[in-house]
Order: C-alpha cells, then structure tokens, then sequence
C-alpha cells in the first residue's frame, strides 16, 4: 500500500520562516543566549568584568538601598529576621569535638577536655556583662547575630579581634561596619589593594584597612579621614581580622548584598501595595457626596450670562441650607436635601481584585530569591498541608544548615580558635604531658559543631518516630538528632534527664522513662550519690 503524505502548499516554509523572523526569532548561531541577531535579545548585552569590577561600583548603591528596604519593607525586614532567627537564634554555641586520633590521645581525655571547654565558653559567651564585646553592648550570641545579619544586608561580616590586657578576659570581637573597610584617601582599587583590602601576589587577603569613623555622620569627626592597618593574623596565626563572604567568582575580593537581585521587585511591590491601600482608604474615607443640578449650562439657562449675583446668592443660600442641616452618614439619617440635589455613592473598587493574586506571585519571586518558602514569608498557611508543609521544610533546611555551616566555620571559629589559645596559654584548660604542640595542631584541639535553634516539627510524633528510625539503624545518631531537632545537646540533656529519674519517687515514672532508667543503671527513687 503506497504511503500518503500531507500536501505543502508552496511558500507556506516560507511564510512561516518570515513570520518568525519578524517576531524575532532568527537566531543564526548554535545559541541563541549568544546571537546578536535575534530581535528579543538586542538590548540585552550586558559586559563581562572582573568580579570586582561588577561588584566595586555599585556596591555601596546596592548596600544603602537594602537597608532602607530592611527598615521600611515588612516583607524585607521579616524575610531578614526569619533567617536569622532559624541560623543563629538566641544561643548559638560550639559542641566541642577535640580530634583525639589525630592528637595521638585517648577519648577520656577528649571527653574532659570537652566538658571543661564548654563550661567555660559558657561562662563567657553569656556573661550578662558582656565582656566578650569590646563595645560591650552584646553577648557572644548576638554578636554572631548581628554578624549575621550584616552579612545578609551588605554581603559579608566584618569583625576585629581584640587583646585587651587590663580585663578578665583577653580575648574580645569587634564588629566592623563594613563601610569602614576601605581604601586609604578613598584612592582607587589596584591590582593589591581592593576595597580597602591589601592582597599578596597569590590573591590571599593579607591586611584591612579601616576607617577611623564613618564618613558620613551627623557631627564632625576628623577620625573619618584616619586609616588603620590592621593586618589578617598576628604572631603564631591568631586571627586577627574576621572578613567572611560569599566568594562566587575567583578574584572576588568583597561581598554583595544578598537581597540584591529581589531589591527591584521588593521595591515595586512595595510602591503596588502602598497605591492600593492609599486608593482603599480614600474609598472608605469618601463614602458619599452631594450631586447638585446646577452645572455650567444650567445656570447660564436660569441667570444668563453675566448674572453673578444671583449665582452667588443660590450658593449662598445653598451653603446656609447645609449648615442648618447637617447631612451626616453612619448612624445618622439624612432628612432633607437641598432642592434638587441627590445624594450619590463612591464605588468601592479597591484593593482591586486582583492584587491578592499578584501579590502572591511577587512573593513567590522574593521568597524563591532568599532561599525560603512563600509561606514562611507571607506567613500565609491557609493553603498548606502536612506532605507539602514537610517538603517545603526539608529544602528550606537544606539550605540553611549550608548557610549555617559556612557561616560558623568563616566566622564563628576563627574566634572560637583564637579565644581558645588564650586559655590554654593561660593555663586555664591544661593539655596532657604527652600533648602535641598546641600551635601546630590547632585547629584538632579546636575542631566543633555548632549548633543553633533546632529544625522544629511539623508533627512531633512522626518526628520523633523518624528520629527513633534512623538512630536505630545507624544512620544517625543521638547527638545529631538532638541538635536538628531541637538545638540541644544530647550530653547536658541525659545529664538532667539522670538527675530527674533519681529524684522522682518509685513507682511514679512514665514507661518510657522506665526503660531510659533502666538504660542508664537508674530504678527510680531517690540516689543519695547521683554522681555514681
């Protein structure tokens, strides 16, 4: 059987060719993101620079914008407040973790080491005196904090650690705005020196440059035109300046704002938002009007060309009518009218119907951009299940245990190590006789994970059933579930949940704790010598 095939009419490939080639779409090269011919690309030709060519000039446009939006725009300063919140929170702490194989010591010693180490962290990064700020104005937490909080509106986290030998503890941070960080005389990049940056030949950051008072203030000081080098370790590689940044391109010497590629779209929807609650409110201030027949040709009919006088006296007569007459609305009822006059009603239009639906959509794209849900942004649950609730915390948190991993080791533990140096030079956490050299394996006596708020639960049940699964068949353990789930330390939590069992009286303990009791060698009842 002979095929049939459609019939062509002739110049129809034609036809169609021209027709997308008037549209624009002639692309004549393998790619079309890199054909200059194509009509829907032509004003889109952005250039290829260096990294802190792109970054440089407009950095500080792009900071000043962001924190005017962080400071005016709920949507910003919520988005801002959330992340912080869930990396940071109220009480981010190291769990100390020494490298006891790599020491070459045992794992009782760790254990002690450990305990010692945070009990003393403890005792300084929560000191209500706050000698941990050399400004005294925070505690260790905040300052990690509003460390971090700087680093999501202007792009990096700047701190100085300091020596201060007249205190009880040596060792304090700085927090550096980073507007301070620049280039002496405010002279232009060069290929060592970059946004107040010194750099070696290899591109590694060797010394800041600070700024000795912000340049614009709003009362003269002559330290905004002193600059101080301070360079990026001292003797024996104490971190001395603390500069911590997204490096997304080799080469890339300062960071940007990560609210930069949405400060466009908060902005519109800002302006959109603010138009349509300006529109709404006058709508409702502006519930009605009078409508008087009297217009241009009806009066020129009735008093004729020229007449003012008796125009002046209708009105008149007209105003007087009112003022004896007080037409009010909302709870009062309108009695007479003036002769011929109607009353008329403003159409409430606004917010128009639309804009919920709009808003949304804008949402999405801001929340898409910070690496949250939309719900987390708008606080809007109305629509959200369990199954989706979940997945949308799981790659959320994904996303943010990155965030707080890169943040804690760029940061956080560079201070921890330096303040760890201070007490073991110090004496106050003594090392074995068979230690090796604290210097040169510094970073195993200071190795840690730390640990902020937990993850929280969607449904603590089938949470803790999956936490119990996963210990169970070793893909996890007891430590790292307590940490994710509810930002606690195992160790302190079986040490109180110890002390609890042995003061409960027999006979009083739920089942579950029954079988913990028995777990770790308790039967309930009072222990005269807990520490057994």
């Amino acid at each position: 059987m002979k095929q049939s095939y459609p019939k062509v009419r002739p110049g129809s490939v034609r036809l169609k060719t021209s027709a997308m080639r008037d549209a624009g779409f002639n692309g004549t090269a393998p790619y079309i993101a890199g054909d200059a011919g194509v009509d829907t690309m032509q004003g889109f030709q952005p250039s290829v620079l260096a990294p802190d060519a792109e970054i440089g000039p407009g950095r500080e446009r792009i900071t000043a914008r962001t924190r005017d939006l962080v400071r005016n725009n709920g949507w910003a300063a919520g988005a801002v407040s959330k992340e912080v919140d869930a990396i940071i929170g109220a009480n981010f702490r190291p769990l100390c973790k020494p490298d006891w194989r790599a020491l070459g010591l045992d794992p009782d010693w760790a254990k002690e080491f450990k305990e010692v180490l945070e009990a003393r962290w403890r005792n300084y990064a929560d000191d209500p005196r706050k000698l941990a700020d050399t400004t005294r104005a925070q505690t260790v937490s905040q300052m990690f904090g509003t460390a971090y909080r700087g680093y999501m509106l202007e792009g990096e986290a700047l701190g100085v650690i300091n020596w201060r030998v007249r205190r009880q503890t040596h060792t304090t941070l700085r927090l550096v705005d980073p507007d301070l960080l620049s280039n002496p005389q405010n002279v232009g990049d060069t290929h060592r020196r970059r946004g107040g940056v010194d750099l070696t030949s290899y591109g590694a950051a060797s010394a800041y440059n600070f700024r000795q008072g912000h340049p614009n203030t709003t009362w003269s000081d002559i330290d905004g035109f002193r600059w101080k080098r301070i360079r990026r370790e001292g003797r024996n590689g104490r971190p001395q300046v603390i500069h911590f940044f997204d490096k997304l391109r080799d080469g890339q010497t300062r960071g940007v704002s990560r609210l930069a590629p949405i400060v466009e779209k908060l902005r519109m929807e800002d302006h959109y938002s603010k138009v349509e609650l300006q529109a709404a409110v006058i709508n409702a201030v502006l519930a009605a009007f009078i409508k008087s027949p009297m217009g241009p040709d009806a009066v020129d009919e009735i008093f004729g060309d020229g007449d003012s006088k008796n125009i002046l006296a209708m009105q008149s007569d007209r105003a007087d009518f009112y003022n004896e007459n007080k037409i009010r609305l909302g709870g009062s009822r309108v009695t007479m009218l003036y002769p011929n006059d109607e009353i008329g009603m403003v159409q409430t239009s606004r917010p128009a119907a639309q804009f919920a639906d709009f808003e949304a959509a804008v949402l999405r794209h801001i929340a898409s951009g910070l690496g949250i849900s939309y719900e987390q942004l708008a606080s809007d649950w109305s629509k959200t299940n369990y199954s989706s609730a979940r997945a949308a915390m799981i790659e959320i948190w994904r996303g943010w245990t990155a965030r707080r991993i890169s943040f804690a080791q760029g940061f956080c533990q560079l201070y921890f190590m330096a303040w760890l140096e201070e007490q073991i030079m110090d004496g106050h956490v003594p090392l074995p006789s068979s230690a090796p050299d604290f210097y040169e394996n510094w970073t195993a006596y200071a190795r840690a994970k730390w640990i902020g708020p937990g993850k929280g639960f969607v449904d603590p049940v089938k949470e803790a059933q999956a936490a119990a699964m996963r210990v169970a068949l070793g893909m996890s353990t007891l430590e790292e579930e307590a940490a994710e789930l509810t930002g606690t330390d195992f160790a302190d939590n079986i040490e109180q949940i110890k002390r609890e069992i042995s003061v409960l009286p027999e006979g009083t303990l739920h089942p579950m704790q029954e079988s913990f009791a028995k777990l770790i060698g308790h039967n309930g009842g009072p222990d005269l010598n807990p520490e057994d």
